[in-house]
């Protein structure tokens, strides 16, 4: 187990490496010269080569990546070329609103795919189950952006109960449970309805294992070996599959906070490649890319713990 879990922390290392490389370079590529953009067409070059030099991007591109890269991890991520401030506290302030709608989106996901799916398995051959199944088809084929703006329409315009956008710190408390509502029911309804089809085909796999079968024959309810010995082995598919959902959660919230005006990471990276801020554009991305490498580390650490079985086989 020691071994294993030394193992993944060295390829989880190695990945977050290789991936501030690729980050780095190939948005270092993107043609374009973030001074010239700042100061407009009619600088001078002077003025652009002394912006140049103000901003660091006129020395040599491993220069800038050990610049970048070390104060990354250390917390010191640069000045925005766009507003000149410090990008770690606003990285880090969207971060927690992104950290938030992510949690509320995979609530919602949660809550709605265990049991659906669930259901959806146990009453695989009757009409309830076929219509459950439905459901779920139907909710995998809605955008993010459009079952956003349904919410919206429906429950901020037309009923009033919920605003339409913005953002309140959970400090705020009720303020901050209405203005999360929509967005993280928003961001949880496809992925949950994806969820609860990958529940549905690991519940009836469990069900056609010969345990499950010997407690039948034992005279066990169905309902009743499922909950006891039939979850726990699906479980382990579920939460790959969910780590795996995670990064479209995180990819979704980037349109999902635009639409309902989320100060989150995706509204400030789409700001950011407006004003083309590399240096802001680089932080979000490398700080989504090590958030779902961290979430998949978790989740192999995790599986060996919940099937014994898989503790060998490492």
């Amino acid at each position: 187990m020691a071994l294993m879990i030394v193992r993944r922390l060295g390829v989880f290392l190695l990945t977050v490496w290789v991936a501030s490389l690729v980050v780095f370079f190939l948005l270092s590529v993107l043609p374009g010269d973030p001074a010239r953009a700042q100061l407009g067409l009619d600088a001078t070059e002077d003025q652009v080569q002394a912006l140049r030099e103000q901003l660091g991007v006129d020395r040599p591109l491993p220069v800038q990546y050990m610049e970048w890269v070390t104060g990354f991890f250390t917390g010191d991520m640069g000045i925005s070329y766009a507003s000149r401030a410090p990008v770690a506290p606003q990285v880090l302030d969207a971060l927690q609103v992104s950290l938030l709608l992510v949690a509320g989106g995979i609530l919602v996901a949660l809550v709605i795919a265990l049991p659906l799916g669930l259901l959806a398995a146990v009453r695989q051959n009757k009409p309830d189950g076929t219509l459950f199944s439905a459901v779920s088809q139907l909710g995998i084929s809605v955008p993010n952006f459009l079952a956003g703006l349904l919410l919206i329409g429906v429950f901020a315009v037309t009923l009033s109960w919920f605003p339409s956008g913005g953002w309140a710190p959970p400090a705020a408390g009720a303020d901050f449970l209405r203005h999360i509502a929509l967005p993280a029911l928003a961001l949880g309804l496809v992925n949950g309805a994806i969820l609860a089809r990958y529940t549905r085909a690991a519940v009836l796999e469990v069900m056609r294992e010969d345990f499950m079968r010997t407690a039948r024959a034992k005279g066990m309810k169905p309902g009743t070996a499922l909950l006891r010995h039939g979850l726990r082995n699906a479980m382990v598919p579920l939460i790959t599959v969910t780590s795996i959902e995670f990064a479209n959660l995180i990819i979704g919230a980037v349109v999902i906070e635009t639409v309902f005006v989320v100060p989150g990471l995706g509204s400030n990276l789409v700001r950011a490649v407006g004003n083309r801020d590399l240096i802001m554009v680089q932080s979000i991305v490398m700080c989504v890319v090590v958030l779902v490498l961290l979430v998949n580390l978790l989740v192999d650490l995790l599986r060996p713990v919940i099937d014994p079985r898989l503790r060998s086989a490492t």
